[in-house]
């Protein structure tokens, strides 16, 4: 049996956190995830997807994600049930995160950049959020070779860019 799933998407508001009594972090969260396909009218639809994490990923969801923020869930479907205050039994389906991923760097402010250009609202943290993928050590690199003729390419410039000129690839350069 599999129970896997992944998704991409953004915050529709604030990570909710609480703390179970035996003092357990736990955040809830709405991904709006778009869907791969247009509507009648040619508009892109999106799916509002509940999802739970525990523990510490929960306290760094709180910390570093806000509304609008593009985060990436890898987890499973649960669905619970209680009963309501009307009697009835109530179902629930929800992603029970086990990893959250911050897709942006912290200081994007993403589409809904609500908190009027905080960009130090999470004061320390990880640093490592700041250029998610390992992209903080391509930066450094950057910064050190700006001034530098060495022969190699900077990370914003286009290797591909050829101004209209043939590119010059062997067989041999090809992985296939």
């Amino acid at each position: 049996m599999m129970n896997r799933v992944i998704l991409v998407g953004r915050l529709t508001k604030d990570p909710e956190l609480r703390y179970t009594p035996n003092g357990v972090a736990v955040a809830t969260f709405t991904l709006a995830v778009n869907r791969s396909f247009t509507n009648q009218q040619g508009e892109r639809e999106a799916d509002f997807i509940n999802c739970v994490v525990w523990r510490r990923p929960a306290e760094n969801v709180a910390n570093f994600l806000k509304k609008g923020s593009l985060a990436g869930v890898d987890g499973r479907v649960q669905t619970r049930n209680y009963e309501g205050q009307d009697g009835k039994r109530v179902y629930v389906t929800e992603i029970m995160a086990e990893s959250v991923q911050f897709l942006e760097p912290r200081n994007s402010g993403g589409p809904s950049n609500e908190r009027g250009g905080d960009n130090n609202m999470y004061g320390g943290g990880q640093k490592s959020q700041d250029f998610p993928f390992g992209q903080q050590n391509q930066q450094r690199s950057n910064n050190n070779n700006n001034n530098n003729n060495s022969g190699y390419t900077r990370i914003d410039e286009d290797p591909f860019a050829s101004d209209g000129k043939p590119i010059d690839i062997s067989d041999d350069d090809l992985p296939f």
